[in-house]
């Protein structure tokens, strides 16, 4: 692209996560797709296209169509339509409570939905985790434990990050700040189905969940599982490190370490590349005031507990964990006036309890942690050649 010319294009650093590359891939590889193709929708978009038959997008999930938005002007660049594609393809841009349409009679037909139920844009999986959690004021940060981790943090303006992703939020004058890791519960299932037959078979037989049975196992395992150090980069790794083509590595392994050690050692690579962030957001004058912790991952208190003394915070769990939809009805509510604003998802959300930084381990896990710091650094070109090698 040549677009040094254009101040908002020189202002943005394009990451894996960025809509406007991937348009530009389709217009440059697939013509016939990209001449066949009247919108460029999310999923969520979409979802709404079909319900209402007009294409929107909430402001939040609009600014990963970099360099196609501006989110600190809150606006689709026109000087982009010679170099990725027409701004007329691009939905319409909302805040994400607002009703954009209703259900259309065909919508009806096909879903059992009411005709002219009201519709809102709605928003991304994450952000509306992050109201379910509880977030609602500016230093508030949802920490999500699903197939991967992901954390936004409310702030009270769009800060220009170095190392992670910013936008605007869900409502005029919120911000967030944003990023994650590539992997989390991804790493138990991997765990789970190449080494945890034993407890898939104990659970088949009417035993404990396989993953309580696992968390059990963990914990057998001391506080730095033994010496062994685990980098979770198994799908490369977003925040900080923005390195698709990072690698898993079990470092330190001898023929002391056990099944026990290895599952630990995975939980603990987690909290380290939380921890990892939270530092790296420090640099950058960003510090969350309460981490509310939501998804699955937060069933294994062995696991949070793992990350509050690592990282060294509190964990705020919130009473329910139903997810993203609980966001979205909440949303839904703001839409069509039944809530004020996003300030009364307090009234709805209660903590179920707060996970507090143990003093037991810290020696050890501060130990692993100079090593996982480092391990990454000394290997990343070694990860790279296998990176290549693949493809």
């Amino acid at each position: 692209l040549k677009t040094s010319s254009i101040p908002h294009f020189r202002e943005l650093t394009l990451d894996s996560q960025s809509s406007g590359p991937k348009i530009l891939w389709i217009r440059n590889n697939e013509p016939d797709v990209y001449e066949r193709t009247r919108y460029f929708l999310t999923s969520e978009s979409y979802l709404v296209y079909k319900l209402t038959g007009k294409a929107t997008i909430d402001i939040y999930t609009a600014g990963a169509f970099a360099p196609l938005f501006n989110s600190a002007g809150i606006a689709y660049v026109d000087e982009m339509e010679a170099h990725i594609t027409e701004i007329d393809r691009l939905p319409d841009y909302y805040w994400s409570h607002e009703v954009v349409g209703e259900v259309t009679a065909q919508a009806a037909a096909e879903t059992g939905l009411a005709e002219g139920t009201p519709v809102i844009v709605g928003t991304t999986d994450a952000s509306a985790e992050a109201i379910s959690a509880g977030l609602a004021n500016v230093g508030d940060m949802m920490l999500m434990f699903g197939s991967s981790i992901f954390f936004i943090l409310q702030t009270d303006r769009i800060i220009k990050p170095k190392k992670f992703w910013a936008s605007n939020f869900l409502d005029k004058g919120t911000y967030a700040f944003l990023g994650g890791l590539s992997t989390s519960g991804s790493l138990t299932r991997w765990f789970l189905n190449e080494f945890g037959q034993s407890e898939q078979e104990q659970e088949h037989q009417g035993g404990p969940n396989a993953y309580a049975a696992l968390a059990d196992l963990a914990a057998t395992s001391p506080p730095g599982a033994n010496g062994l150090v685990t980098l979770p980069y198994f799908e490369g790794e977003r925040t900080p490190l923005h390195d698709p083509r990072a690698k898993g590595v079990v470092f330190g392994l001898s023929i002391k370490h056990t099944r026990a050690d290895v599952y630990r050692s995975l939980l603990e690579s987690v909290a380290y590349g939380i921890r990892h962030n939270l530092e790296e957001m420090q640099l950058e004058n960003v510090y969350p005031e309460r981490i509310l912790a939501v998804g699955g991952g937060t069933k294994n208190m062995e696991w949070m507990q793992i990350v509050s003394d690592v990282a060294n915070v509190p964990l705020y769990v919130p009473e329910q964990q139903i997810g993203a939809s609980y966001g979205d009805a909440f949303m839904a509510g703001i839409g069509v006036g039944v809530f004020d604003g996003y300030s009364d998802i307090s009234k709805w959300v209660r903590m179920r309890h707060v996970v507090t930084p143990q003093e037991t381990g810290v020696s050890a896990y501060n130990f692993n942690y100079k090593i996982f710091r480092n391990l990454y650094e000394q290997t990343k070109s070694l990860m790279h050649e296998i990176s290549d090698n693949e493809r």
